[in-house]
């Protein structure tokens, strides 16, 4: 969650010299729901400190509504088909809601 909210932030910056702006605080979909809570609650600090830095970008980013974290569950994560091995039943159906075509066949 890190590493995608500080492509965010890169990109919200890089939209702005170009002056293209927006009204809303682009959301971040994030299957693990520890993190999610961790992103908006601050009580959960004293166990994790081994994670206190990142904790904090986020948090801190969330606070200022840079951006939006949000929970989805992880049979509906689409970044998956890029990032895990699936089934072949998950792969069919993300490859179908990303409306990509299968190849042909030969």
């Amino acid at each position: 969650m890190v590493d995608g909210t500080a492509e965010v932030i890169w990109l919200q910056y890089l939209l702005r010299d170009l002056q293209i702006l927006s009204n809303f605080a682009p959301t971040i979909w994030c299957d693990n729901l520890g993190a999610t809570y961790l992103s908006a609650n601050p009580i959960f600090h004293a166990r994790t400190k081994h994670a206190e830095v990142d904790y904090h970008f986020v948090q801190d980013r969330v606070v200022q509504k840079e951006i939006q974290i949000r929970f989805i569950p992880s049979h509906d994560q689409l970044a998956d088909v890029f990032t895990k091995p699936l089934l072949t039943a998950s792969f069919t159906a993300f490859r179908f809601n990303l409306q990509v075509d299968p190849p042909p066949s030969a």
